[in-house]
């Protein structure tokens, strides 16, 4: 898909990244081509693209929709994650060069300096830092060179990220520190400490699972 179709595609993404819409809205390609000045089978190719990542579901004779929010989803996805993830890093931390720790350290600055929260709406996620915190973390695996592994790293940071954004409005500032987390996993890879930065990583991704069961995350909390 390239040209338009990548513009649309990104611009769906986003809207469903920023909690745009709640979970279990049916998308109406008619009504999106008109959104986002492009024809439907822009729109069609695009979420059948955004089906097979995970964000959408696509059901025979009714069309597509918004996935549903469910608990033990999230804790299988988180575990997941933590199991691929670990692995990488560790694989990531023993083959990753000089080159790859100087991309780490400037992307975490980036991060770090750019606000959590929607400058326009503090109930909601800030897109830049949602970019930049998947490119954090994308980073932190590069280095593993495997690409199955990190096309799958993707796809399950998209799949949680959709429990984030649509939990953001329930959870306050104070919830976690969450660039404190990022900082002990950045410092454990760069001191080359593997099990040190597995754990911190499984931490990391275990607090976001307690934080949105502590703001009510349930599917019926989402409606």
């Amino acid at each position: 898909m390239a040209g338009a179709g990548t513009r649309v595609l990104e611009a769906l993404r986003e809207l469903i990244l920023s909690g745009a819409w709640q979970p279990g809205t049916r998308l109406q390609p008619t009504h999106l081509a008109k959104q986002l000045d492009t024809s439907t089978t822009v729109i069609r190719e695009s979420l059948v693209q955004l089906s097979g990542n995970g964000l959408v579901v696509s059901q025979p004779n009714r069309g597509f929709f918004l996935r549903e929010l469910k608990l033990q989803e999230l804790v299988d996805l988180t575990e997941l994650r933590i199991q691929t993830e670990t692995l990488a890093l560790k694989l990531a931390i023993e083959r990753g060069d000089l080159d790859w720790e100087s991309e780490l350290i400037a992307l975490h600055h980036q991060l770090t300096r750019t606000p959590l929260h929607s400058p326009e709406d503090p109930n909601r996620m800030n897109l830049t830092w949602q970019t930049l915190h998947k490119a954090f973390h994308l980073k932190l695996l590069e280095a593993c060179d495997c690409e199955p592994m990190l096309k799958i790293a993707s796809d399950l940071f998209d799949s949680t990220e959709l429990y984030r954004c649509w939990a953001a409005q329930h959870v306050t500032p104070d919830a976690r520190d969450v660039a404190g987390e990022h900082q002990e996993i950045l410092d454990a890879v760069l001191t080359r400490d593997r099990d040190k930065a597995g754990a911190a990583l499984r931490v990391h991704y275990e607090t976001t699972v307690q934080v949105l069961l502590a703001a009510g995350l349930t599917v019926e909390a989402t409606r």
